[in-house]
């Protein structure tokens, strides 16, 4: 799967994966969503990310979700 707005540069947020290269975290636009802030409510925040960044983020995150093994304590 190829990701067009999400970009990785080891000079922007450590090379965390971003949104098209600004210094906003993909993780912390998860983040978000994950605490129950709306898409709307996120666009309204932050006037510079777009639908389809938030489209892509969770795309993003089913792919990783679908390849990491994680164990968690029984």
């Amino acid at each position: 799967m190829t990701f067009q707005r999400i970009t990785i540069d080891p000079r922007v947020c450590g090379g965390k994966p971003t949104i098209r290269g600004l210094r906003f975290p993909v993780s912390r636009l998860l983040g978000l969503l994950a605490s129950g802030e709306t898409p709307e409510s996120i666009l309204k925040a932050y006037p510079y990310l777009e639908p389809e960044d938030i489209q892509e983020s969770l795309q993003y995150a089913a792919l990783l979700a679908d390849e990491e093994v994680v164990e968690f304590a029984s």
